[in-house]
Protein backbone atom coordinates (compact mmCIF):
# COMPACT_ATOMS: atom_id res chain seq x y z
CA UNK A 1 0.00 0.00 0.00
CA UNK A 2 1.69 3.29 -1.09
CA UNK A 3 1.67 6.61 0.46
CA UNK A 4 -1.42 7.82 -1.82
CA UNK A 5 -3.59 4.87 -0.98
CA UNK A 6 -2.86 5.80 2.56
CA UNK A 7 -3.94 9.36 2.65
CA UNK A 8 -7.09 8.55 0.43
CA UNK A 9 -7.83 5.96 3.46
CA UNK A 10 -7.17 9.11 6.14
CA UNK A 11 -9.62 11.30 4.19
CA UNK A 12 -12.00 8.92 4.42
CA UNK A 13 -11.94 7.57 7.75
CA UNK A 14 -11.62 12.10 8.53
CA UNK A 15 -15.24 12.29 6.56
CA UNK A 16 -16.90 9.09 8.51
CA UNK A 17 -16.46 10.62 11.58
CA UNK A 18 -16.09 13.98 10.32
CA UNK A 19 -17.15 16.01 13.82
CA UNK A 20 -14.74 14.33 15.79
CA UNK A 21 -11.90 15.22 13.51
CA UNK A 22 -12.94 18.69 13.10
CA UNK A 23 -12.38 19.26 17.26
CA UNK A 24 -8.95 17.92 16.85
CA UNK A 25 -8.41 20.56 14.04
CA UNK A 26 -9.23 23.36 16.04
CA UNK A 27 -7.29 22.31 18.76
CA UNK A 28 -4.11 22.16 16.74
CA UNK A 29 -4.91 25.24 14.18
CA UNK A 30 -5.21 27.21 18.00
CA UNK A 31 -1.50 25.86 18.56
CA UNK A 32 -0.24 26.97 15.19
CA UNK A 33 -2.45 30.03 14.83
CA UNK A 34 -0.93 31.20 17.77
CA UNK A 35 2.49 30.28 17.02
CA UNK A 36 2.67 31.51 13.35
CA UNK A 37 0.15 34.72 14.42
CA UNK A 38 2.82 36.08 17.31
CA UNK A 39 5.65 35.50 15.83
CA UNK A 40 4.35 37.33 12.45
CA UNK A 41 3.39 40.33 14.00
CA UNK A 42 6.61 40.38 15.81
CA UNK A 43 8.75 40.10 13.17
CA UNK A 44 6.27 42.68 11.39
CA UNK A 45 7.11 45.05 14.00
CA UNK A 46 10.64 44.35 14.43
CA UNK A 47 11.28 45.25 10.20
CA UNK A 48 9.47 48.44 11.46
CA UNK A 49 11.82 49.48 13.85
CA UNK A 50 14.78 48.16 12.31
CA UNK A 51 13.86 50.44 9.28
CA UNK A 52 13.31 53.35 11.26
CA UNK A 53 16.85 53.19 13.52
CA UNK A 54 18.43 52.43 10.28
CA UNK A 55 17.30 55.80 9.58
CA UNK A 56 19.51 57.65 11.98
CA UNK A 57 22.97 56.19 9.92
CA UNK A 58 25.89 53.92 11.58
CA UNK A 59 27.24 57.83 12.11
CA UNK A 60 24.71 58.86 14.59
CA UNK A 61 24.38 58.89 18.39
CA UNK A 62 21.91 60.37 21.42
CA UNK A 63 22.99 61.99 24.60
CA UNK A 64 19.83 60.57 27.10
CA UNK A 65 19.41 61.02 30.67
CA UNK A 66 20.44 57.84 32.28
CA UNK A 67 18.09 55.03 32.67
CA UNK A 68 15.55 56.52 30.25
CA UNK A 69 16.75 54.75 27.20
CA UNK A 70 16.17 51.82 25.61
CA UNK A 71 16.62 49.05 27.97
CA UNK A 72 17.36 44.82 28.01
CA UNK A 73 15.37 42.63 30.60
CA UNK A 74 17.00 41.42 33.96
CA UNK A 75 18.06 43.27 36.69
CA UNK A 76 21.76 43.83 35.64
CA UNK A 77 20.39 46.20 33.09
CA UNK A 78 18.40 48.59 35.59
CA UNK A 79 19.90 51.73 36.10
CA UNK A 80 19.26 54.87 38.03
CA UNK A 81 17.16 57.57 36.27
CA UNK A 82 19.04 60.83 35.56
CA UNK A 83 17.91 63.90 35.66
CA UNK A 84 16.57 65.33 32.37
CA UNK A 85 18.33 67.55 29.82
CA UNK A 86 17.40 70.88 30.33
CA UNK A 87 17.71 73.79 27.52
CA UNK A 88 20.68 75.45 28.48
CA UNK A 89 22.38 71.72 28.86
CA UNK A 90 21.80 71.43 25.35
CA UNK A 91 22.29 74.62 24.18
CA UNK A 92 25.48 74.49 25.73
CA UNK A 93 26.65 71.46 24.65
CA UNK A 94 26.04 72.43 21.05
CA UNK A 95 28.45 75.70 22.02
CA UNK A 96 30.60 73.67 23.48
CA UNK A 97 31.66 70.50 21.83
CA UNK A 98 34.86 71.01 19.80
CA UNK A 99 34.76 68.43 17.51
CA UNK A 100 34.26 67.96 13.81
CA UNK A 101 30.87 66.76 14.37
CA UNK A 102 26.68 67.86 13.90
CA UNK A 103 25.06 69.07 16.48
CA UNK A 104 21.51 68.94 16.61
CA UNK A 105 19.06 69.89 19.73
CA UNK A 106 15.06 69.11 19.38
CA UNK A 107 12.29 68.75 21.71
CA UNK A 108 8.86 66.92 21.68
CA UNK A 109 6.25 69.84 22.13
CA UNK A 110 3.10 67.14 22.26
CA UNK A 111 1.65 64.24 20.62
CA UNK A 112 -1.80 64.97 21.04
CA UNK A 113 -2.14 68.26 18.49
CA UNK A 114 -5.48 69.02 16.84
CA UNK A 115 -4.10 71.28 13.43
CA UNK A 116 -6.56 73.27 11.46
CA UNK A 117 -6.46 74.93 8.42
CA UNK A 118 -9.89 76.80 7.52
CA UNK A 119 -12.70 74.67 8.50
CA UNK A 120 -10.78 71.25 7.72
CA UNK A 121 -8.70 69.85 10.71
CA UNK A 122 -7.11 66.98 12.09
CA UNK A 123 -7.86 64.29 15.11
CA UNK A 124 -6.27 65.73 18.61
CA UNK A 125 -2.98 62.93 17.41
CA UNK A 126 -0.45 65.02 15.90
CA UNK A 127 2.80 65.42 16.80
CA UNK A 128 4.35 68.99 16.92
CA UNK A 129 8.15 68.45 17.79
CA UNK A 130 10.77 70.99 18.01
CA UNK A 131 14.03 71.30 16.13
CA UNK A 132 17.14 73.11 14.81
CA UNK A 133 18.71 73.73 11.41
CA UNK A 134 20.08 70.37 11.67
CA UNK A 135 17.66 67.94 12.94
CA UNK A 136 16.19 67.39 9.33
CA UNK A 137 19.40 65.81 8.44
CA UNK A 138 20.27 63.58 11.84
CA UNK A 139 17.05 61.91 11.70
CA UNK A 140 16.96 61.02 8.13
CA UNK A 141 14.02 63.23 7.22
CA UNK A 142 14.39 64.78 3.79
CA UNK A 143 12.41 67.57 2.39
CA UNK A 144 9.72 66.91 -0.39
CA UNK A 145 8.84 70.09 -1.61
CA UNK A 146 9.91 73.27 -0.10
CA UNK A 147 12.71 73.82 2.57
CA UNK A 148 13.94 73.13 5.91
CA UNK A 149 14.57 76.21 8.66
CA UNK A 150 17.20 78.85 8.49
CA UNK A 151 19.61 79.99 11.02
CA UNK A 152 17.38 83.08 11.73
CA UNK A 153 13.93 81.26 11.95
CA UNK A 154 15.49 79.19 14.69
CA UNK A 155 17.45 81.64 16.33
CA UNK A 156 13.76 84.03 16.42
CA UNK A 157 11.35 81.56 16.92
CA UNK A 158 9.22 82.21 14.38
CA UNK A 159 5.84 80.58 13.91
CA UNK A 160 6.90 78.59 10.56
CA UNK A 161 6.19 74.79 10.04
CA UNK A 162 7.45 71.78 8.16
CA UNK A 163 4.56 69.47 7.60
CA UNK A 164 4.27 65.45 7.36
CA UNK A 165 2.32 63.77 4.66
CA UNK A 166 -0.84 62.67 6.21
CA UNK A 167 -1.26 66.73 7.06
CA UNK A 168 -1.14 67.33 3.84
CA UNK A 169 -3.71 64.71 2.62
CA UNK A 170 -5.80 65.01 5.32
CA UNK A 171 -6.13 69.31 5.14
CA UNK A 172 -4.49 69.91 1.63
CA UNK A 173 -6.67 67.58 -0.76
CA UNK A 174 -3.35 65.87 -0.96
CA UNK A 175 -1.65 68.45 -2.96
CA UNK A 176 1.83 69.80 -1.79
CA UNK A 177 1.63 73.06 -3.75
CA UNK A 178 -0.89 74.38 -2.12
CA UNK A 179 0.15 73.35 1.56
CA UNK A 180 3.51 75.37 0.87
CA UNK A 181 2.92 79.15 2.08
CA UNK A 182 -0.39 78.35 3.72
CA UNK A 183 -1.36 78.52 7.10
CA UNK A 184 -2.12 76.33 9.63
CA UNK A 185 -3.03 76.65 13.21
CA UNK A 186 -2.24 74.69 16.93
CA UNK A 187 -4.08 76.04 20.03
CA UNK A 188 -4.88 78.89 18.15
CA UNK A 189 -1.42 79.88 17.02
CA UNK A 190 -0.98 80.47 13.29
CA UNK A 191 2.19 78.77 11.48
CA UNK A 192 3.17 79.16 8.10
CA UNK A 193 4.14 76.15 6.29
CA UNK A 194 7.66 75.77 4.34
CA UNK A 195 7.92 72.95 3.80
CA UNK A 196 6.48 69.37 3.28
CA UNK A 197 8.51 65.98 4.61
CA UNK A 198 8.90 62.92 2.48
CA UNK A 199 7.29 60.13 3.78
CA UNK A 200 8.74 58.40 6.43
CA UNK A 201 6.43 55.36 7.17
CA UNK A 202 4.91 54.08 10.63
CA UNK A 203 6.76 52.64 13.63
CA UNK A 204 4.24 50.86 16.53
CA UNK A 205 1.06 52.74 17.04
CA UNK A 206 2.74 56.57 15.86
CA UNK A 207 2.62 57.33 12.27
CA UNK A 208 6.15 59.09 10.79
CA UNK A 209 4.29 61.41 8.73
CA UNK A 210 1.48 62.80 11.03
CA UNK A 211 4.39 65.48 11.74
CA UNK A 212 4.39 69.43 12.72
CA UNK A 213 7.84 70.44 12.96
CA UNK A 214 8.58 74.21 14.18
CA UNK A 215 11.89 75.94 15.05
CA UNK A 216 13.02 74.78 19.07
CA UNK A 217 12.55 77.60 20.42
CA UNK A 218 8.89 78.25 19.31
CA UNK A 219 8.65 74.45 21.36
CA UNK A 220 10.00 75.80 24.65
CA UNK A 221 7.95 79.62 24.07
CA UNK A 222 4.65 77.79 23.94
CA UNK A 223 4.97 74.00 25.48
CA UNK A 224 7.84 74.82 27.83
CA UNK A 225 5.65 73.88 30.59
CA UNK A 226 5.33 70.25 29.02
CA UNK A 227 8.68 69.58 27.75
CA UNK A 228 11.75 69.19 30.80
CA UNK A 229 14.07 67.10 28.26
CA UNK A 230 15.46 67.99 25.11
CA UNK A 231 16.97 65.49 22.56
CA UNK A 232 20.87 65.59 21.66
CA UNK A 233 22.02 64.50 18.00
CA UNK A 234 25.54 64.35 17.29
CA UNK A 235 26.87 62.91 13.72
CA UNK A 236 30.22 62.33 12.61
CA UNK A 237 30.97 62.17 8.65
CA UNK A 238 32.56 59.28 9.32
CA UNK A 239 32.19 56.11 11.00
CA UNK A 240 35.74 55.85 11.85
CA UNK A 241 35.44 58.86 14.15
CA UNK A 242 32.30 57.56 16.17
CA UNK A 243 34.72 56.66 18.93
CA UNK A 244 36.57 59.86 19.53
CA UNK A 245 32.89 61.64 19.05
CA UNK A 246 31.62 59.63 21.86
CA UNK A 247 34.52 60.50 24.11
CA UNK A 248 34.51 64.07 23.21
CA UNK A 249 30.51 64.48 24.13
CA UNK A 250 31.14 62.46 27.62
CA UNK A 251 33.60 64.54 28.20
CA UNK A 252 32.09 68.13 27.43
CA UNK A 253 29.08 66.81 28.96
CA UNK A 254 30.43 66.20 32.33
CA UNK A 255 32.27 69.19 32.44
CA UNK A 256 29.06 70.89 31.96
CA UNK A 257 26.65 69.23 34.51
CA UNK A 258 29.62 69.74 37.06
CA UNK A 259 30.12 66.06 37.56
CA UNK A 260 33.60 65.06 39.57
CA UNK A 261 36.04 62.71 38.75
CA UNK A 262 35.08 59.15 39.84
CA UNK A 263 31.63 59.93 39.85
CA UNK A 264 29.69 57.96 37.22
CA UNK A 265 27.33 59.93 34.23
CA UNK A 266 24.02 60.93 34.97
CA UNK A 267 23.59 60.41 31.14
CA UNK A 268 24.19 57.69 28.61
CA UNK A 269 25.75 57.17 24.98
CA UNK A 270 23.16 55.74 22.92
CA UNK A 271 24.22 54.73 19.63
CA UNK A 272 22.05 52.80 16.82
CA UNK A 273 23.82 49.59 16.73
CA UNK A 274 22.91 48.95 20.43
CA UNK A 275 19.76 49.77 20.20
CA UNK A 276 19.54 46.86 16.89
CA UNK A 277 21.41 44.47 19.75
CA UNK A 278 18.30 45.45 22.33
CA UNK A 279 15.80 45.02 20.30
CA UNK A 280 17.13 41.54 18.85
CA UNK A 281 17.61 40.63 22.05
CA UNK A 282 14.21 41.51 23.51
CA UNK A 283 12.51 40.30 20.47
CA UNK A 284 14.37 37.04 20.84
CA UNK A 285 13.30 36.75 24.09
CA UNK A 286 9.82 37.28 22.91
CA UNK A 287 9.74 34.66 20.19
CA UNK A 288 11.05 31.89 22.65
CA UNK A 289 8.42 32.55 25.27
CA UNK A 290 5.78 32.52 22.09
CA UNK A 291 7.50 29.17 20.70
CA UNK A 292 7.15 27.93 24.54
CA UNK A 293 3.20 28.80 24.79
CA UNK A 294 2.48 27.17 21.21
CA UNK A 295 4.56 24.10 21.85
CA UNK A 296 2.66 23.78 25.51
CA UNK A 297 -1.13 24.22 23.53
CA UNK A 298 0.69 21.79 20.54
CA UNK A 299 1.05 19.11 23.66
CA UNK A 300 -2.49 19.17 24.89
CA UNK A 301 -3.66 18.97 20.80
CA UNK A 302 -1.49 16.02 20.79
CA UNK A 303 -2.90 14.60 23.79
CA UNK A 304 -6.50 14.96 22.20
CA UNK A 305 -5.19 13.52 18.68
CA UNK A 306 -3.73 10.26 20.31
CA UNK A 307 -7.08 9.66 22.28
CA UNK A 308 -8.82 10.32 19.55
CA UNK A 309 -6.80 7.84 17.57
CA UNK A 310 -6.63 5.12 20.13
CA UNK A 311 -10.87 5.22 20.02
CA UNK A 312 -10.25 5.16 16.12
CA UNK A 313 -8.18 2.08 16.25
CA UNK A 314 -11.03 0.15 18.70
CA UNK A 315 -14.20 1.05 16.51
CA UNK A 316 -11.78 -0.73 13.26
CA UNK A 317 -10.53 -3.57 14.97
CA UNK A 318 -12.59 -5.38 12.77
CA UNK A 319 -12.06 -3.47 9.45
CA UNK A 320 -7.94 -4.14 10.60
CA UNK A 321 -8.54 -8.06 11.17
CA UNK A 322 -10.40 -8.45 7.64
CA UNK A 323 -7.45 -6.47 6.10
CA UNK A 324 -5.20 -8.54 7.85
CA UNK A 325 -6.67 -11.41 6.77
CA UNK A 326 -6.36 -10.48 3.19
CA UNK A 327 -3.11 -10.19 3.31
CA UNK A 328 -2.04 -6.59 4.85
CA UNK A 329 1.24 -6.64 6.66
CA UNK A 330 1.34 -5.12 9.81
CA UNK A 331 3.90 -2.93 8.23
CA UNK A 332 1.06 -1.69 6.24
CA UNK A 333 -1.32 -1.17 9.18
CA UNK A 334 1.05 0.69 10.78
CA UNK A 335 1.70 2.63 7.87
CA UNK A 336 -1.79 3.89 7.17
CA UNK A 337 -2.43 5.18 10.91
CA UNK A 338 0.62 7.01 11.10
CA UNK A 339 -0.31 8.51 7.77
CA UNK A 340 -3.87 9.15 8.77
CA UNK A 341 -2.81 11.06 12.38
CA UNK A 342 -0.06 12.95 10.00
CA UNK A 343 -2.97 14.22 7.86
CA UNK A 344 -5.14 15.13 10.68
CA UNK A 345 -2.40 17.53 11.87
CA UNK A 346 -1.10 18.68 8.35
CA UNK A 347 -5.15 19.98 8.51
CA UNK A 348 -4.81 21.44 10.86
CA UNK A 349 -1.90 22.98 11.07
CA UNK A 350 -2.66 24.66 7.49
CA UNK A 351 -6.14 26.19 8.69
CA UNK A 352 -3.54 27.64 11.47
CA UNK A 353 -1.09 29.02 9.62
CA UNK A 354 -3.53 30.56 7.34
CA UNK A 355 -5.28 32.16 10.47
CA UNK A 356 -1.73 33.15 12.01
CA UNK A 357 -0.82 34.93 9.06
CA UNK A 358 -4.33 37.03 9.10
CA UNK A 359 -4.05 37.42 12.50
CA UNK A 360 -0.21 38.56 12.73
CA UNK A 361 -0.79 40.86 10.03
CA UNK A 362 -3.69 42.70 11.28
CA UNK A 363 -1.78 43.20 14.63
CA UNK A 364 1.07 44.08 12.58
CA UNK A 365 -1.20 46.95 11.02
CA UNK A 366 -2.72 47.83 13.98
CA UNK A 367 0.83 49.10 15.21
CA UNK A 368 2.23 50.43 12.55
CA UNK A 369 3.89 47.56 10.58
CA UNK A 370 3.75 46.07 7.00
CA UNK A 371 2.23 43.34 5.57
CA UNK A 372 4.68 40.18 5.74
CA UNK A 373 4.84 36.37 4.76
CA UNK A 374 6.56 34.76 7.40
CA UNK A 375 7.67 32.04 5.61
CA UNK A 376 10.30 30.56 8.48
CA UNK A 377 7.43 30.24 10.85
CA UNK A 378 5.32 28.31 8.08
CA UNK A 379 7.77 26.06 7.75
CA UNK A 380 8.35 25.86 11.22
CA UNK A 381 4.34 25.09 11.50
CA UNK A 382 4.54 21.98 8.59
CA UNK A 383 7.43 20.65 10.59
CA UNK A 384 5.98 20.85 14.10
CA UNK A 385 2.48 19.28 12.88
CA UNK A 386 4.28 16.59 11.18
CA UNK A 387 5.88 15.79 14.42
CA UNK A 388 3.29 16.15 16.31
CA UNK A 389 1.54 13.83 13.91
CA UNK A 390 3.92 10.75 13.96
CA UNK A 391 4.33 11.25 18.18
CA UNK A 392 0.68 11.24 18.67
CA UNK A 393 -0.31 8.51 16.05
CA UNK A 394 2.70 6.09 16.87
CA UNK A 395 1.64 4.73 20.57
CA UNK A 396 -1.80 3.96 18.49
CA UNK A 397 -0.95 2.85 15.32
CA UNK A 398 1.56 0.54 16.68
CA UNK A 399 -1.26 -0.90 18.52
CA UNK A 400 -3.40 -1.65 15.42
CA UNK A 401 -0.51 -3.29 13.61
CA UNK A 402 -0.32 -5.61 16.50
CA UNK A 403 -4.13 -6.54 17.06
CA UNK A 404 -4.04 -10.69 16.12
CA UNK A 405 -6.33 -11.08 13.11
CA UNK A 406 -8.42 -13.29 13.93
CA UNK A 407 -8.90 -12.11 17.73
CA UNK A 408 -9.91 -9.04 15.24
CA UNK A 409 -12.59 -10.72 13.08
CA UNK A 410 -14.52 -11.84 15.77
CA UNK A 411 -14.23 -8.14 17.33
CA UNK A 412 -17.89 -6.66 17.88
Amino acid sequence: MNILENIRIAIDSIRSNFLRAALTFLIIAIGIMALVGILTALDSVYASLSSNLSSMGANTFNVVPSGQGVRGGGRRNRKKVGKSISYRDAMEFKERLDFPATVSVSAMGTSLATVKNGLEQTNPNVVVYGADEYYLAVAGYEVELGRNFTSTEINNGQSVAIIGQDLVNLLFDEKMEKAIGSTISIRNIKYRVIGVLKSKGSSMSQSGDKIVMIPLLTVKRYYGSQTNNYNLTISVKDAIDMDAATAATISTFRNIRKIRIGEDNNFDIQKSDSLFNLLEENTSTLRLATILIGLITLLGAAIGLMNIMLVSVTERTREIGIRKALGASSQAILSQFLTEAVVICQLGGIIGIILGIGIGNIVSFATGGSFVIPWLWMIMGVIVCLIVGLVSGLYPAMKAAKLDPIEALRYE
